[in-house]
């Protein structure tokens, strides 16, 4: 769980989290840090915000195909579920009319 510590004008600072990165992990995201200008903590924000969003994102398309799939399902069988009636009187002719 992330520590939550205070600043000395008493406002709470963001949480921290410790993590242990293996040493070819750690050049690579201090190489991407320089080159992007940023420090390595910085860096490691910026990639995790990006990995989060995009995870959260395909879950919600994920969710709303499932959505629209049971939907679509449910409308199935809802029209399934009714009797077949007899339309009232013939059917019109529907006339077009050219401007």
């Amino acid at each position: 769980m992330a520590t939550r510590q205070n600043s000395s004008n008493g406002k709470p600072k963001s949480p921290r989290v410790q993590v242990v990165l293996p040493e070819d992990l750690c050049a690579r995201l201090t190489l991407l840090a320089e080159k992007e200008s940023r420090t390595v903590s910085n860096m490691a924000k910026v990639l995790i915000q990006e990995g989060v969003n995009r995870l959260l994102s395909e879950q919600f398309q994920y969710q709303e195909k499932i959505s629209n799939i049971s939907k679509t399902d449910q409308f199935r069988s809802s029209l399934e579920s009714r009797q077949a009636r007899r339309l009232k009187g013939a059917p019109r002719r529907i006339r077009l009319y050219k401007p």
